[in-house]
């Protein structure tokens, strides 16, 4: 699949934590949950701040791999979460969906849980039940674990 993010959209700490605690909100109403699955690895953090949130203290993982650097590939599902069964009373965080490929599944392996992202792309909105921030299917997503602090250059440096 060819790179086609025209647009970047950074995320900071900060607001992956406010934008992971409006999704406990949302979610409130709708629990109590049995406990939450997170999807590694990008579900992990959202997860533990909606888990915190709610006070759920079980939490499983589903570890499914899709992303190799920017480019999305083969969908490869290293564990399933066992004790989710089918997923009835279950909430499942990730921190984003994308194409859908990930969430049909998980949807597969968990049909009755509820699933819930930080993030929704347009093509995998419709797989999701709660999510906050809708950004464009052309929008590369920054989370703050894949950047780093570097030194940027003055305005003045930037002139050729």
């Amino acid at each position: 699949m060819a790179d086609t993010h025209d647009k970047s959209f950074p995320v900071s700490w900060e607001e992956l934590h406010r934008t992971s605690k409006a999704l406990a909100w949302r979610l409130l109403e709708l629990g109590p949950f049995k406990g939450i699955v997170a999807v590694t690895r990008g579900g992990l953090v959202p997860a533990a701040i909606v888990a915190r949130e709610l006070e759920i203290r079980l939490i499983e993982t589903a570890c499914i791999s899709s992303y190799h650097g920017s480019e999305q590939g083969s969908l490869d599902v290293l564990k399933e979460a066992p004790s989710a069964g089918n997923g009835k009373g279950w909430l499942i965080v990730d921190d984003l969906v994308d194409t859908g490929e990930t969430a049909k599944a998980l949807r597969t392996m968990m049909p009755e849980a509820h699933f819930a992202t930080v993030y929704a792309k347009p093509a995998g909105r419709p797989l999701v039940d709660t999510f906050v921030t809708e950004v464009s299917q052309d929008t590369w997503i920054f989370f703050p674990w894949d950047m780093e602090p570097q030194p940027s250059t003055p305005i003045i440096g930037q002139r050729g």
